[in-house]
């Protein structure tokens, strides 16, 4: 059997559980280069995933602990969306994606992971980012570590 290393990815796996909810968590301590936070808005912010689909993967999530779209007010709903779009922007500026996949899940059966915090993935799309590896090793390859990613979107 072949093995792949990616020994950067130990302090993931082997990372303490969050307690509470770490939208609400990343978003107050104002740490925002250790939080990977790449968008501040007035009712909305977004980050990067530290578990990412693909590189690139954004998540955007309003300040407010809700877990539902349709609780969230006027305000809220138009910067979410607003910011999904300067999302796209910025990640087609700097990453020259070919596509993206946008979207909730909302609830645990759904597959929300965080079900009690809205938040929306921004995840860009390559043509043939989806190889032999996730089919026949269940492993994702990611070329781009978080903090270089997170330099190439702020500046």
């Amino acid at each position: 059997m072949e093995k792949l290393w990616a020994p950067w990815r130990i302090k993931y796996v082997q990372a303490a559980k969050t307690r509470g909810c770490i939208f609400c968590q990343k978003a107050k301590q104002k740490r925002d280069a250790k939080n990977y936070i790449i968008l501040r808005g007035k009712t909305v912010f977004s980050m990067l995933n530290i578990y990412p689909y693909n590189n690139g993967h954004l998540m955007v999530a309003p300040y407010r602990h809700i877990g539902q779209p349709d609780k969230l007010n006027e305000q809220e709903t138009a910067e979410l969306f607003s910011m999904v779009n300067d999302s796209v922007r910025k990640l087609r500026a700097k990453l020259k994606p070919q596509g993206f996949n946008i979207g909730m899940n909302i609830g645990k059966a759904a597959g929300a992971g965080i079900d009690k915090h809205l938040h929306v993935h921004v995840v860009p799309r390559w043509e043939g980012d989806t190889n032999f590896m996730p089919i026949i090793s269940g492993t994702r390859v990611l070329a781009q570590s978080l903090d270089e990613l997170y330099r190439m979107l702020t500046t």
